[in-house]
């Protein structure tokens, strides 16, 4: 296996699928970043590259102003902190587990809002 930005990269994949296992790079800057390095796309695996190949996106990965992995989850992290500091509604959404982009809850959302339970009804007492 190929280590980039200390990221595991799969071998049996194309290098520009395999690029995105890294958190913060799409399809979009993969992309990019493999055609910056010379590379062909829609051709080589992650097992058929040489050392040297390997070096080069290795430097692009790293050279390319990208926010990547522990840095951007750091940075989304404190963004979430921040909304919650200053008590917003997207704030209050988040620290309720809730979605916090205006989606309706009442028949949706069932990722955010867990396993359905049902709530038993009041039983019928004759009256005759």
């Amino acid at each position: 296996m190929a280590i980039i930005s200390g990221v595991n990269i799969p071998d049996n994949i194309l290098v520009e699928v395999a690029l995105t296992s890294i958190f913060g790079i799409g399809n979009y800057q993969a992309k990019i970043i493999v055609e910056r390095s010379g590379i062909k796309l829609n051709s080589v695996r992650v097992k058929d590259l040489s050392d040297e190949e390997l070096g080069t996106l290795r430097n692009n990965v790293d050279s390319s102003n990208l926010v990547i992995e522990g840095d951007l989850k750091r940075e989304i992290q404190l963004n979430v902190r921040r909304l919650g500091d200053i008590k917003s509604y997207r704030g209050n959404r988040h620290r309720l587990g809730l979605p916090a982009r205006g989606q309706r809850t009442k028949t949706n959302a069932r990722t955010k809002r867990g396993k359905r339970s049902t709530v038993a009804g009041r039983k019928q007492v004759p009256t005759h």
